[in-house]
């Protein structure tokens, strides 16, 4: 057999195979787009940002089917099946680059849109609400303390009630710490806009660099489906022989 229907046959069974494992994966990163975001959703509140998980999740669902009809297009080398799968391919490597760019566009916006969320949502801590939960919640699992920094609670509500900050600025196994201010070594003094805006970017480069890379390897298979429909032709037509 012609070594370079071998070599087509093979990638494409290759990414046949792959598509499943594709498709789990791929549901995995989203969903964890997804946790990511629905962990700190107070700060959140334009949910275009969530377009690339939605867009990521969507492709993994059709991904399992469309590699059976890989595997089976691929052995029997039907030209019909074939032209499906390469329409398949390319229908999702469009909607991996639009994902792609969808994350590279919403990255530099949320920023912006952050750090307004979130000077509203700490304005407004009573250490009772939903909100307030949401800022507890987030102060302890990113260790740390108001908008810029722990400062940025002197010109709250509650501060202004209290004097003090809320109890989720303490470090862990700080026993001792009232929240007051001057006890700035038991509390932590980073503050939580940048620790919160480096978490969400990492987890939309990892999304981001996923769909790159499933999206060359759709790329080679558009090629290889080329390579072996032209091939195919050309033995029904009696210019080339694919068997010694």
């Amino acid at each position: 057999m012609d070594c370079g229907i071998i070599t087509s046959k093979t990638v494409l069974l290759f990414l046949s195979l792959i598509f499943w494992a594709a498709g789990a994966f791929m549901a995995y990163v989203g969903s964890y787009v997804f946790k990511t975001y629905d962990n700190f959703d107070s700060f959140i509140n334009d949910r275009y940002t969530l377009i690339p998980a939605v867009i990521i999740i969507s492709i993994s669902v059709v991904m399992f089917i469309f590699g059976i009809v890989g595997c089976c297009s691929t052995v029997r080398e039907s030209k019909v099946g074939l032209s499906c799968f390469f329409l398949i391919i390319m229908v999702i490597f469009v909607a991996e680059v639009a994902a792609l760019v969808c994350a590279f566009i919403f990255r530099g916006m949320i920023n912006k849109d952050l750090d307004r969320s979130m000077n509203v949502v700490f304005a407004k801590y009573d250490g009772q609400d939903a909100d307030s939960k949401a800022v507890d919640y987030l102060q302890s699992q990113l260790q740390c303390c108001g908008v810029k920094n722990y400062t940025s609670w002197t010109n709250t509500t509650w501060f202004s009630r209290n004097n003090t900050v809320p109890l989720s600025c303490c470090k862990p196994n700080s026993t001792s710490c009232t929240g007051k201010l001057d006890q700035v070594d038991l509390l932590n003094t980073e503050g939580c806009e940048v620790k919160l805006l480096t978490l969400l970017h990492e987890s939309l480069s990892y999304a981001m660099l996923v769909i790159l890379g499933f999206a060359i390897v759709k790329f080679f298979g558009m090629l290889s489906v080329c390579v072996i429909t032209c091939r195919s032709n050309s033995r029904r037509n009696g210019y080339e022989s694919l068997y010694a």
